[in-house]
């Protein structure tokens, strides 16, 4: 066996015990410090059949303390709050959430989360088919009119909380522009929900065909006489003496139609006859 000479590399250890000396002087003297940050509010596990009524908050505050070196390196998304919602039942439920469950790098210490609490509301979740809206935008070419408009697919299921999915009647579209449009107009658009807790379970795009038709000629017919028929059937006797606002009628052959009529309505006087 060879012997050990305890004085080999001898300036080797030296140098090692000096870095380490110097690494404890440099960590042991930087100051301790507490910082606020905002934090992103993660959630996990919600049970199958369950939707969440409403919107959970995105973020909460959060108090950490540690070295001032180490919270410096603290960077967006370094610190989340988790909240495991595996026992949420249907109703109004409350969730405490408490430093031990925020994830945060070594050498950070989370001391406080705020709110301490985390108030949600848990309804069945439902499935319900409703008919695409397509919305259109604009005005087509002088001359001409939007026609049908339709939608491939018709209809589409959405998904959501009970009471959401209940009130909901329609998906729309984003507007198809039909500006300056003297044909049809066939465009492939983004479905939407207003409702925020609703989604969609399979489409998310519709093809929206918009056809454009000629307008029908107006043409205005200016100081027509007024004409009454079949005066000697006119119920003047339930009407009585006094003065009236009757509603113009406008009779037109079977291929033109009126439009509008100005005025709507004319005054009438009915007298008493002398005998």
């Amino acid at each position: 066996m060879r012997p050990i000479w305890p004085f080999r590399y001898v300036g080797l250890k030296l140098l090692s015990v000096a870095i380490a000396l110097l690494l404890w002087m440099a960590v042991s003297g930087q100051e301790i410090v507490e910082r606020g940050l905002r934090v992103p509010l993660e959630i996990q596990q919600i049970p199958a059949g369950l939707e969440l009524s409403g919107e959970a908050p995105a973020t909460v505050d959060v108090r950490v303390r540690g070295e001032s070196e180490a919270l410096s390196r603290v960077g967006p998304g370094d610190v989340v709050a988790v909240l495991d919602l595996r026992a949420a039942r249907s109703g109004r439920r409350l969730f405490p959430l408490t430093p031990d469950q925020v994830r945060a790098p070594f050498g950070v210490e989370v001391v406080q989360v705020l709110p301490s609490a985390i108030a949600m509301a848990f309804e069945p979740s439902a499935s319900r088919s409703v008919k695409v809206a397509p919305a259109v935008d604009g005005r087509p070419a002088p001359g001409y009119v939007v026609g049908e408009i339709t939608s491939d697919p018709p209809t589409v299921e959405v998904i959501g909380p009970e009471s959401a999915v209940r009130r909901v009647t329609e998906a729309p579209t984003e507007p198809v522009s039909v500006a300056s449009a003297r044909d049809r107009v066939r465009e492939n658009v983004i479905i939407g929900l207003i409702d925020p807790s609703l989604r969609l379970k399979n489409a998310r795009t519709a093809t929206v065909t918009v056809q454009i038709l000629p307008a029908p000629l107006e043409r205005a017919l200016r100081n027509r006489p007024v004409q009454l028929r079949n005066l000697e059937f006119i119920d003047l006797a339930r009407l009585g003496p006094g003065q009236y606002s009757l509603t113009v009628h406008a009779y037109s052959s079977p291929d033109a139609g009126v439009t509008h009529i100005e005025p709507a309505s004319v005054q009438v006087r009915i007298a008493s006859a002398k005998r």
